[in-house]
């Protein structure tokens, strides 16, 4: 790596959380706004995970430390990576093994609450993993590459895959754990007594959890945007719509079973990009 790459890359692990919890204080305002409540303020996040980090440390066991590492450092790189533009496709690969040590962590313990969040959270991952390959397989039909620097002369992927951007918006929901598809856990700790797959974590861990979300936040977000490189800014506020309806959704919507969101999101996953390669075809 030059040392340019060197910056680029610090400069991406540094920011990136920073604009997650800035995105998650300002989605909890927008909650309790559209719920009639006055909320918490923005900065709420960044306490709740200050606080968190000074917590006695307590843990089942040791496996489910290592686990929580293992998502930050893999949420880590992935963002990292992104901003040197490097392989999509074995970006997606290191977030998915990060999530696999996430699982992992939460069937380690004997607790009931954490065993049935986990086996929750591993359905959503089969309900959204489709979809980020199809979106892969859909962009490298376009570009021809899977690298981002090559993806990224593309100015105007949205053009060519606006099924693909509705994808991405659907992995962002499921991702965000928001309704209808906030199976594993609540991302909103108050809905709920116990969390799900968060059961069993407590203190700095549950901390490493939170900052490891927003990274994965910001690089769904990162994705959409790249959709219009052209120009960033546009793209950044494609994004940014696409969070906000988002928020909307999660506040319309009920909870719904694992069984339908299977069947929806492998069905759509489906649908979408059939018609979406068709759609490319026939441009040409």
């Amino acid at each position: 790596m030059t040392l340019n790459e060197v910056v680029i890359f610090i400069a991406a692990i540094v920011i990136a959380p920073l604009i997650g919890g800035f995105l998650s204080g300002i989605d909890r305002k927008l909650t309790a706004f559209i719920q009639g409540r006055y909320g918490p303020p923005i900065w709420q996040p960044f306490y709740d995970v200050i606080k968190l980090l000074y917590k006695q440390k307590l843990l089942v066991n040791d496996f489910q430390v290592f686990s929580a590492y293992m998502y930050l450092l893999s949420a880590i790189l992935s963002v990292g990576l992104f901003a040197l533009k490097a392989d999509l496709l074995m970006i997606l690969f290191i977030m998915s093994v990060g999530l696999v040590f996430y699982i992992a962590g939460a069937l380690s313990t004997k607790s009931p609450y954490s065993q049935v969040g986990a086996q929750r959270e591993l359905m959503q991952m089969l309900a959204y993993e489709p979809m980020l390959i199809f979106f892969v397989i859909s962009v490298y039909n376009v570009t021809g590459s899977f690298n981002l620097a090559q993806i990224m002369t593309h100015g105007r992927l949205i053009l060519d895959l606006p099924l693909m951007f509705l994808l991405l918006g659907l992995v962002l929901t499921i991702k965000l754990k928001k309704s209808p598809f906030d199976l594993s856990a609540s991302e909103h700790a108050h809905q709920e007594l116990v969390r799900g797959i968060l059961t069993d974590y407590s203190g700095p861990y549950l901390a490493l959890i939170h900052i490891a979300d927003w990274y994965e936040m910001i690089l769904i977000l990162a994705m959409i945007a790249i959709l219009w490189s052209q120009n960033l800014v546009i793209g950044t506020l494609i994004a940014l719509a696409t969070f906000f309806m988002d928020i909307v959704i999660d506040n319309i919507t009920a909870r719904m079973t694992v069984k339908w969101m299977l069947a929806f999101s492998w069905s759509i996953s489906i649908l979408f990009t059939i018609i979406n390669i068709a759609y490319i075809y026939f441009r040409r």
